[in-house]
């Protein structure tokens, strides 16, 4: 579904990534990880056009996707949920989730599309008429998903999504990420390795802007993994 050959991206004459290659096949869940700098980020940002690329190729469905604008990409099913848990504090859960649904004009397809996501985050339809601020940090992160898969994408692309959560709720959202395979492909940045890892199919570890081991989550068992980004302790 996604292919990305030989990427090179940065900022402003900054080269970040130095040749990247990576795959993310229909309905899977694939990892990136590896330490801050390392270039996680600008995967995904590269793919939804906000960084400057110098050099390779990324496909969507077969298609060479490089200088799309965003519109365009969003229409090709590609949905891209960035750090923070972007919501809109000051409206009701409800009126976060039809905000993205201004440029559907038949109503039944809005609510079927909303009740879509109410049966994927049942307390997202308990608490609809609450104001997004009042939610707690996972459920605030779950209207974020929520917010995200209204648009029915093929593909979407998480940049940290446990970023700032307690274990408790990082758990939680892990385990939503994870059920949500079945509907779509997922890209996942993530600082959290271990978690990352247990919940997908495909891991790739970055390192200075480059790819230096990718696996199946067998690759747990890499010392490396275990000692660099697991204390060992795994």
């Amino acid at each position: 579904m996604l292919q990305i050959k030989n990427l090179h991206a940065g900022y402003s004459g900054l080269e970040i990534l130095k040749g990247v290659d990576l795959q993310v096949k229909n309905k899977e869940i694939v990892a990136v990880i590896g330490p801050n700098g390392a270039g996680k980020s600008t995967i995904i940002k590269s793919i939804f056009n906000l960084t400057n690329i110098t050099g390779g190729h990324i496909f969507f469905d077969d298609e060479n996707i490089l200088g799309l604008k965003t519109h365009e990409l969003i229409k090709k099913g590609i949905c891209y949920l960035n750090q923070g848990r972007v919501i809109f504090g000051n409206l009701t859960v409800k009126e976060n989730l039809s905000i993205s649904l201004n440029m559907i004009k038949d109503k039944k397809e809005t609510q079927e599309r909303i009740s879509y996501i109410y049966s994927k985050f049942p307390i997202l339809k308990e608490r609809e008429n609450d104001h997004a601020y009042a939610l707690s940090g996972g459920q605030q992160q779950m209207l974020a998903l929520g917010r995200a898969l209204i648009t029915k994408p093929k593909i979407l692309l998480l940049d940290e999504p446990s970023l700032g959560l307690s274990p408790i709720l990082q758990k939680e959202v892990f385990d939503t990420i994870k059920k949500l395979k079945k509907d779509l492909s997922i890209l996942i940045v993530e600082q959290n390795a271990k978690k990352a890892i247990e919940i997908s199919d495909r891991i790739y570890l970055l390192e200075d802007g480059v790819v230096a081991l990718s696996g199946s989550r067998n690759i747990l068992k890499h010392k490396k993994i275990k000692d660099v980004y697991l204390g060992g302790r795994y």
